[in-house]
């Protein structure tokens, strides 16, 4: 009852023109009882008294009416399924702002294609829902209502016998409907499958066709396109049990008629007229039971695409503490004080961390993947809750402080360069959307990026494609360092954010990194030892822990965890020829 009454909330906005639509739809359903009443009085008064005139006008009249109902009948349509695409758009509306305040927990445990299976086809259900839902009820009830008490003016016996019916196509109802909804739930499931499927195998076409994976993503794709037939299967087969026994109950209702009107007819109970009138009324019967026994299943796939929505609503967002206080005038001093972390509340990836950060200085983050260096910079803008311990900024916990002024204040440069679909330019401006395009331009120079630019022949409108596709690996992460330089944080950090370019292009990019970093606290994650050599101090993370600390020459001198590192990087390193060199020196 909670599910519904969240779903009737969405018509509030449309009261007005759904008053409209269900006065239009009350006036069809009027007007769908004058024909039998017609028929009655032609049978019984107008045909034997040869009266052709009236006969004439009763079917004018009749003419005039069914062309006021073809007109309501398009206004029912047409508004009525603006009414739903409204409520639609109002709850992708609602999805999408929840899905910007969902914690990044939410998006480890859920794929994106799932995700855009609830944003696109499943509201789809429930708009259809919308619109024919307050249609299909109100009109089927009131021609329910008024066809029964119009039969019982004709024949009370005969309608009691037809309305004994009912209750046992209800029982029906009720006994297949709870299978119908686990069989459609399990559809939408399988459906979001294929895809998230999809959605993975086209995002990285270009990894399939290098390493010739075709074969294995067909499979897997496979795999959820067998899933969704299965559910298919056990849904249809729910609802083909579900259709073809009430309409085996509705049919039993003209032969009932048949049956019992023949024996009123006989016994002399009933008249002639009134018995072909009952006979041609009793479909102002039939057809609204039988339209609500079809809705059950417009009703099913609305009410479980409509649970799936308020699934992914009921997800607790990110929220400020009470009271927060927005972060202004920052200097940059961080301090992480016993700060304990796991992501899945069993394992800690960090264990009991301590050390702080002088505004302006570089810290470096290295040690072995997993030891938690980068779980260090994701809590540090709470992308992730804290468990134990605290992290605070300029004197301040960060829970203290509004997420939106926080991350404001932290700028980050990641190795994986997420770009959005349009131009160069659009995608710098991410970093300060009110920025001028002098601003732009200007942070453009900072990255070394402006150069560039001014060789292609739409400048900086130029589109890059879907996530920067038609960007070289170094122009991307440019683009990048651009954005942040114009955010302007006062905190930065650097995660692997040249890992994966070449020896030459990050002699390039990292001049504009020693750019980015002049002046801003800046936290450093890398597996190059080289490049974090000049950090004013360096911190070791091994197995969750601060290992060690201190400057490049301190943490060899101590002949430790870091001093073995580089050197075996160093060995890595060299070519042939200097390693015989270093052998002869």
């Amino acid at each position: 009852m909670a599910l519904i009454k969240r779903f009737l909330a969405y018509y509030r906005p449309h009261r007005f023109l759904l008053t409209l639509d269900m006065l239009a739809a009350l006036f069809i359903s009027l007007i769908g009882m004058l024909y039998p009443l017609v028929t009655n009085r032609m049978l019984n008064d107008l045909i034997p008294n040869r009266n052709y005139r009236a006969i004439l006008v009763a079917g004018l009249l009749v003419l005039a009416l069914y062309v006021v109902r073809m007109l309501l009948r398009y206004f029912v349509q047409y508004y009525g399924h603006i009414i739903g695409v409204r409520m639609q758009a109002s709850m992708r509306s609602d999805l999408f702002s929840h899905l910007q305040k969902l914690p990044f927990s939410f998006y480890d445990e859920h794929e994106t294609g799932k995700i855009m299976s609830r944003m696109t086809g499943d509201l789809q259900d429930v708009s259809e829902l919308a619109h024919h839902g307050p249609e299909n009820l109100l009109i089927s009830g009131i021609m329910i209502v008024l066809s029964f008490a119009y039969l019982w003016s004709i024949h009370i016996a005969l309608t009691l016998i037809v309305f004994a019916c009912v209750p046992f196509l209800i029982v029906i109802s009720a006994l297949f409907r709870k299978k119908m909804r686990t069989a459609f739930t399990e559809r939408r499931k399988g459906n979001a499958q294929i895809n998230a499927s999809l959605e993975s195998s086209i995002t990285g076409i270009r990894v399939t066709k290098a390493f010739t994976g075709e074969e294995m993503e067909k499979s897997k794709f496979e795999q959820g396109n067998e899933q969704f037939v299965t559910a298919s299967k056990d849904s249809y087969r729910a609802m083909g049990k579900f259709f073809s026994t009430t309409a085996f109950v509705t049919d039993i209702f003209n032969v009932i008629i048949l049956i019992a009107g023949g024996f009123f007819l006989y016994r002399g109970d009933i008249s002639f007229g009134d018995y072909s009138t009952f006979i041609v009324s009793i479909n102002l019967f039939i057809s609204p039971i039988n339209t609500l026994v079809n809705f059950t299943e417009q009703f099913q796939n609305g009410i479980t695409g409509f649970r799936r929505f308020a699934e992914v609503m009921d997800a607790e967002p990110e929220r400020d503490r009470e009271g927060a206080l927005t972060l202004e005038n920052v200097e940059g001093n961080v301090c992480f004080s016993d700060v304990s972390f796991s992501y899945d509340g069993e394992k800690d990836v960090l264990h009991h961390v301590s050390f702080s950060v002088n505004k302006g200085e570089k810290i470096a983050l290295v040690g072995s993947s997993g030891g938690g260096k980068t779980t260090v910079c994701h809590l540090l803008p709470a992308f992730y809750p804290l468990e134990e311990g605290s992290i605070a900024i300029d004197g301040r916990d960060i829970r203290d402080i509004t997420l939106s002024s926080l991350r404001r204040h932290i700028g980050i440069v990641q190795q994986d360069v997420f770009l959005f679909g349009g131009t160069i330019y659009e995608n710098i401006l991410y970093g300060k959307p009110t920025a001028t395009r002098e601003e732009v331009i200007e942070a453009a120079k900072k990255a070394n990026l402006d150069g560039y630019i001014s060789t292609l022949p739409n400048g900086y409108d130029t589109e890059i494609g879907e996530r920067g596709v038609k960007l070289s690996g170094g122009q991307k992460q440019r683009v990048s360092i651009a954005r942040v330089f114009l955010k302007n944080p006062a905190i930065l950090i650097l995660d692997e954010a040249t890992s994966a370019l070449d020896n030459t292009t990050e002699m390039l990019i990292q001049r504009s990194l020693d750019e980015l970093c002049r002046g801003r606290t800046t936290f450093v994650v890398a597996h190059r030892l080289s490049t974090v050599k000049n950090a004013d101090r360096i911190a070791v993370i091994d197995k969750g822990e601060v290992a060690e600390m201190g400057t490049h020459e301190e943490l060899l001198a101590k002949d430790g965890i870091y001093a073995e590192l580089y050197k075996l990087q160093f060995r890595q390193d060299l070519t042939p020829s200097d390693a015989l060199q270093s052998m002869l020196v």
